[in-house]
């Protein structure tokens, strides 16, 4: 078995993107290899275009949609492609942090791709992760040392000397979460009885800046956060409602410890409804950033408005 192989590069314009995209999906093919392709979806057409017929044979998918919320890129694109071809090497070119994404997006991203070496640990598998260089500020683009074993610079492939545990780096690049605002909407609960006004509480304050059916959603993530700290850390928790410029952010904080970095990423278990919370808030939301140790668990929610 080959080993796990992560990878990433750094290129500074289409011209390099695809001098390094291409031959990597190519030598894939060429080996019978599924392959994904997994970038913002303007970029599609590019390595279509440059990989002639054999495109026909690779899988797409846009990660601007797919991957806005870093949280569900491995539960929902990366996982399930590789399970959906067991015993077989699969190849996939993952591009989750493009310019324009926000600070906030930024850290949850950088967690992503370190937890990308716990989750794939043992598979077969090569990822390779593009970085725009020339568009990503410096820090970015130092975190991609942290999080990839090698790096593709100039066309070199080289060790980086700043990569260490991925579940250490995971937790050092989950950056502090600000404290909510002075102000924000506090709802406090203890018991089953109390996840009725919880409901409530976040739909009256959903319903009108997200509409019906992204409010509803919101409203199932923070009921099954509510139900976890009831069933599993025991009460009671706090949840904290407001706006952000474009945004409806929702934090639930509670006293438990979510002690497994990959919960809410990993498949869902093949029986039994246990283990699907966090899996069903990464996918209903736009952003989900966690935060958890000994004194106590934050998941703070992000809705774009409509």
């Amino acid at each position: 078995m080959r080993p796990f192989d992560h990878p990433g590069l750094l290129y500074r314009d289409v011209d390099e993107f695809l001098a390094a995209t291409v031959p990597f999906v190519r030598a894939a093919v060429d080996a019978g290899d599924p392959v994904l392709v997994a970038v913002p979806g303007e970029k599609h057409g590019l390595i279509r275009e440059a990989l002639a017929g054999a495109g026909d044979r690779v899988e797409f998918a846009d990660m601007a949609v797919n991957g806005r919320n870093p949280g569900r890129i491995l539960p929902a694109v990366l996982l399930p492609f590789a399970a959906a071809h067991p015993g077989r090497r699969v190849a996939i070119v993952g591009e989750p942090l493009w310019p324009g994404r926000t600070a906030t997006e930024r850290a949850a991203c950088a967690v992503h791709e370190a937890l990308i070496n716990a989750a794939f640990e043992g598979r077969e598998a090569s990822v390779l992760c593009p970085y725009d260089a020339a568009r990503l500020d410096p820090a970015t683009v130092a975190e991609a040392w942290r999080t990839h074993p090698e790096m593709i610079d100039g066309g070199e492939r080289v060790p980086s000397g700043d990569y260490r545990d991925p579940l250490l780096v995971a937790e050092a690049v989950n950056v502090p979460l600000p404290p909510p605002p002075a102000g924000a909407a506090v709802l406090a609960y203890a018991r089953s009885k109390d996840l009725a006004e919880v409901r409530a509480f976040v739909r009256r304050r959903a319903g009108v800046l997200l509409g019906d059916e992204r409010s509803r959603e919101l409203v199932l993530a923070v009921h099954e956060l509510a139900t976890n700290t009831i069933r599993h850390a025991g009460g009671p928790g706090t949840i904290t409602v407001w706006t952000e410029p474009g945004l409806l952010v929702c934090q639930v904080d509670d006293g438990g410890h979510i002690g497994d970095p990959l919960a809410g990423r990993r498949l869902p278990p093949p029986s039994g409804p246990s283990g699907r919370g966090l899996l069903l808030v990464n996918q209903l939301c736009d952003l989900v950033r966690l935060r958890s140790g000994p004194e106590g668990t934050s998941v703070r929610l992000q809705m774009l408005l409509t």
